[in-house]
């Protein structure tokens, strides 16, 4: 399932802060824990997920860290920094105001 064409331009970014705030996860449990939460309403591809993270990564909003997982297999652990969480906080309040808004607008009666 890829990223729906009409998510708003940057929700991905605090749906993955967001994801990664309640644990650190690899890139496919990430994948795997929106589609989950979301009832398989949304999902991400692997080519929105890994630049997404590298950027936010970039950004020092997450940090990752290579670790073995419970069958000796490597896989990258990302996890929420300080910053990150500051950043969820800000895209948080922002997408409660701005869906706010729009809800406003969708519930007015048509004449």
């Amino acid at each position: 399932m890829s990223k729906p064409p009409d998510l708003v331009q940057g929700t991905l970014d605090m749906l993955i802060l967001k994801i990664l705030a309640l644990q650190p996860l690899n890139g496919w449990a990430i994948s795997q824990r929106l589609k989950q939460i979301s009832s398989d309403v949304l999902g991400v591809s692997d080519g929105s997920l890994y630049p997404a993270l590298h950027k936010l990564e970039h950004r020092g909003w997450i940090r990752a860290q290579w670790k073995s997982s419970e069958n000796n297999r490597h896989a990258k652990l990302y996890s929420v920094t300080p910053l990150g969480r500051k950043q969820l906080e800000k895209e948080t309040a922002n997408w409660n105001r701005v869906s706010s808004a729009i809800s406003g607008i969708v519930r007015l009666k048509e004449a």
